[in-house]
């Protein structure tokens, strides 16, 4: 049986104890990607049960690097993305930058995540890509190498596109300008990017709204005097905070507080809801920066005085699930109230009516739907359908979660 169909029946029963989220999945494919450019990958921290995004990004660097770099008429380099967006957009400029023809692979929803802002961006600029298009984008065939120039991209799509030029701009023989066409969106990660290009000793300047970037070419990635570190994945730290929103008491430890991760507001977020009167407005919380927060965010407003309105967060029904769906559909699965509009969700206030009986919910193939269960599984017990898409980012999280009094248990 595939690993991401595991049925699982999940609580009730409060967690406690010392936590931990794992690495910081961000910070590591950024840093893996440097680490490999620096052809120094011991230099870049790797967990010893990768995540299945991590693994794929490895897997791509490998073939990448590995490959002759002849052009179009090179025979192409098959680069397997797995399910994994960041892969698939962090590196296809990498490998325009280095000249490799390459043929990008994937599945789940992957050949349905745009690309397009990296064909208008290419062209005229010494690099192609050829796709099926006009709405499924892989395979995804790379050819030409990328040239010095000047560089547009939209800033409403995800800034991963922003990310993987930045990667690659360094590689080129002449200095590049990258121009962000509309507000940035989920900026926290382009800046990441930039603080971990400059750790590995590549040159990026950048404006003070992250509107454009400067890059040097000619330069070299150089591995840092000592190892980088990634730190905690504060996202993921966000489930463990609304367990105990809910009524756990777990400690997290060692979280994220080097301030290069957007998600850490977490915490702050939920002292929003808390702290706004029942009876009153919902809050409005914006999430075009942070929407990697959303379903344990809607989850903790559905036990909250005011509930919550989501909002800016139309990016979401582009991930691994339509996300703004699939996180109604598991709080309405759980007894939960929740409403979609088109760019997020409206959860009236809280506490929902006792749940009756046993609910049954469905992860929707994506791992922060199944998390976000589980934390709520601990006051609403259900039946969780696809609980192995944790793999995707956190292979051990069932594990973890027993650890701390979870109850998971393997349907009959």
């Amino acid at each position: 049986m595939n690993a991401t169909a595991k049925t699982l029946l999940l609580g009730p029963g409060l967690l406690s104890g010392p936590v931990r989220a794992p690495l910081s999945k961000s910070l590591i494919h950024r840093a893996a990607i440097c680490a490999a450019l620096a052809r120094s990958p011991s230099s870049a921290p790797m967990p010893e049960n990768p995540s299945q995004d991590v693994a794929a990004t490895a897997r791509v660097l490998a073939a990448l690097l590995g490959a002759p770099r002849g052009g179009a008429s090179a025979e192409p380099v098959v680069a397997d993305c797995g399910e994994s967006g960041t892969t698939l957009r962090l590196l296809v400029p990498v490998a325009a930058a280095l000249g490799v023809s390459a043929v990008f692979t994937g599945g789940g929803r992957l050949p349905r995540r745009p690309m397009g802002p990296y064909a208008d961006a290419f062209a005229g600029n010494g690099a192609s890509l050829s796709f099926p298009g006009p709405d499924t984008f892989l395979p995804l065939r790379v050819s030409g190498r990328l040239r010095p120039g000047t560089y547009r991209l939209p800033g409403d799509v995800s800034s991963q596109f922003v990310s993987g030029l930045l990667l690659a701009l360094p590689l080129l023989d002449g200095d590049s300008r990258l121009e962000i066409a509309s507000p940035l969106q989920s900026r926290p990660y382009a800046e990441m990017t930039v603080a971990v290009m400059r750790a590995f000793g590549v040159g990026v300047e950048a404006a003070p709204d992250c509107s454009a970037f400067a890059v040097r070419g000619g330069g070299r990635y150089r591995p840092p005097a000592v190892p980088f570190a990634a730190e905690s994945d504060a996202s993921q730290e966000a489930f463990w905070r609304l367990a105990n929103h809910l009524g756990s008491g777990v400690r997290v430890e060692l979280p994220a507080k080097s301030g290069l991760q957007g998600d850490a507001v977490f915490p702050d977020l939920v002292a929003r809801l808390r702290a706004a009167p029942a009876g009153g407005p919902a809050p409005e919380i914006d999430v075009s920066q942070v929407p990697d927060l959303v379903p344990a965010l809607a989850a903790a407003a559905a036990f909250s005085p005011a509930g919550v309105r989501i909002v800016r967060g139309e990016r979401l029904r582009l991930k691994e699930s339509d996300r703004i769906a699939s996180t109604c559909a598991l709080l309405r699965a759980l007894g939960c109230a929740a409403e979609e509009t088109p760019d997020g969700i409206v959860v009236p206030p809280g506490p929902p009516p006792p749940a009756k009986g046993l609910a049954e919910a469905d992860a929707a193939g994506d791992h922060r739907i199944a998390m976000t269960a589980a934390m709520l599984a601990t006051v609403r017990p259900c039946l969780l359908r696809g609980a192995g898409s944790v793999a995707k980012s956190w292979p051990s999280f069932f594990d973890d979660y027993r650890a701390a009094g979870g109850r998971a248990a393997e349907a009959t």
